[in-house]
């Protein structure tokens, strides 16, 4: 039976559910970075050396290495009953 997480009853979760937790945490991710970059654009008054568009390009970076990383561990995570 599965529960409403989509992890089988004792067992570990199902790929469709490993899937959305990644991108979940791929999401909170780049959008950290951006509001990491907005806020120090307050504080420090000045320009940053990128662009919006690098700010973009970096962020969907950091999106898909959390996301990736999140998706690869996960697994390992559960089995040492961390999640």
């Amino acid at each position: 039976m599965k529960s409403r997480d989509g992890a089988e009853a004792g067992g570990t979760a199902t790929v469709s559910a490993r899937a959305k937790s990644a991108a979940l945490w791929g999401l909170v991710g780049g959008f950290s970075f951006l509001a990491l970059a907005q806020g120090y654009r307050l504080v420090a008054g000045g320009d940053l050396p990128v662009s919006v568009a690098g700010l973009a390009a970096i962020a969907a970076g950091i999106a898909v290495a959390s996301g990736g990383i999140a998706y690869a561990t996960e697994r390992r995570l559960h089995a040492k009953r961390r999640t």
